[in-house]
């Protein structure tokens, strides 16, 4: 039976190619190195000699250790897919033996660093590994204090440990129900590009099928007559052409259908769209105030900035305002690319230049991201 997939493999996914980890997300995970100053202090104060150069020595390896691995969360490890489950392990174990070099010097403040290690083994392993591993640090904790000459019975080193232990699960369960929505979010996404193709080529083919069908009967009819009965066969010639002249203005028709966009229709589209995404739509009920010549480029600004938003912004709300000379499309997600300019808004730029208008992207009030059009003096 396959394992359900720890942290580190299911951010593997939202970091994949294409999807930058932020650049200051390592200082979630360093702040929580200010702990380990009690250790510090301790050898520092009551020790000397080897076993403080030792303890030193070891602390250091051991925050190193432990920025190393978040980092690795963030950006290498999740790129290359995670590592086995054995090697997770050792690597905790690895952080206990530095724990271990620090106990001449630091004492009973040395349990400080099961700390950080549970949190370690909450991130990185399955539920089923990592509970029992925290529950035997837990009971290590609470033993040495009570077994080890010398040490008083603190409980707060076994209450840290369980709270890091359940907030650390707290954040766990909601970075996977984020990527779980995000992924979500993009199946909506390539679901309704698929569909629209779908109803594309059914058109085409309800467009074609009949009008082909017909032509080709009708030329292989002329092919015999023309011998036999030329002016019949001319006839049949000439309703062939007539057949082909429908059956193209029925493409373009179907084309100019499929490309000319209607600004109330692509309102409705994207309040569809954006529910099926869970993000919150505030659109406008009505286009009346927007002209006639200007309502396709409008549409077609509602179209790129959805799918924007859909795709790409991570958002709860989408916001899109409406004028006789101004659209605006803003979500409250992560904001621009640090270079905006995909093919979608370079498509729109031209439409904008054609019409006169001009093409604002950036960040939106209050954060998000904003694409606006505006047209006229």
């Amino acid at each position: 039976m396959k394992n359900k997939p720890t942290l580190v493999d299911a951010l593997a996914d939202r970091n994949r190619p294409g999807r930058r980890p932020s650049r200051w997300g390592w200082l979630a995970a360093a702040i929580w190195l200010f702990y380990l100053a009690s250790p510090l202090q301790e050898m520092v104060q009551h020790s000397d000699g080897m076993a403080r150069v030792v303890g030193v020595a070891a602390l250091a390896l051991f925050a190193a250790g432990y920025m190393v691995f978040f980092v690795w969360i963030r950006q290498v490890g999740l790129n290359a897919g995670g590592m086995p489950v054995w090697q997770r392990i050792g690597y905790l174990i690895l952080l206990l033996l530095l724990a271990a070099l620090m106990l001449p010097a630091a004492g009973q403040t040395t349990l400080t660093t099961l700390v950080y290690i549970t949190a370690i083994a909450m991130v990185s392993l399955d539920l089923r590994v990592s509970i029992p591993v925290i529950l035997v640090l837990l009971g290590g904790a609470e033993l040495s204090m009570r077994l080890v000459p010398g040490w008083h019975d603190d409980s707060s080193y076994g209450l840290a440990i369980f709270l890091a232990a359940l907030a650390v699960f707290g954040m766990r369960r909601a970075i996977q129900r984020s990527i779980e929505l995000s992924i979500a979010r993009q199946d909506f996404a390539e679901l309704a590009v698929q569909e629209e193709r779908n109803r594309f080529a059914r058109d085409l083919h309800d467009i074609l099928g009949h009008s082909l069908t017909v032509i080709t009967v009708k030329a292989e009819l002329a092919g015999r007559l023309i011998a036999a009965n030329p002016s019949r066969a001319a006839a049949e010639v000439a309703e062939v052409e007539q057949l082909a002249r429908a059956a193209l203005a029925d493409v373009r028709a179907a084309v100019a259908g499929y490309r000319e966009l209607s600004l109330a229709g692509e309102l409705v589209s994207a309040r569809s769209a954006l529910d099926a995404a869970g993000i919150r739509a505030d659109l406008p009920t009505t286009v009346d105030a927007v002209p006639e010549s200007y309502r396709e480029l409008f549409a077609w600004v509602v179209r790129e900035g959805v799918t924007n938003v859909v795709r790409h912004s991570g958002a709860r709300r989408c916001t899109i305002r409406l004028t006789a000379t101004e659209i605006e499309v803003l979500d409250d997600g992560r904001g621009p690319a640090p270079s905006p300019g995909g093919h979608g808004l370079i498509g729109l730029r031209e439409r904008a230049d054609q019409a006169g208008g001009s093409l604002a992207v950036g960040q939106a009030p209050g954060g998000g991201f904003r694409l606006a059009v505006r047209v006229g003096p």
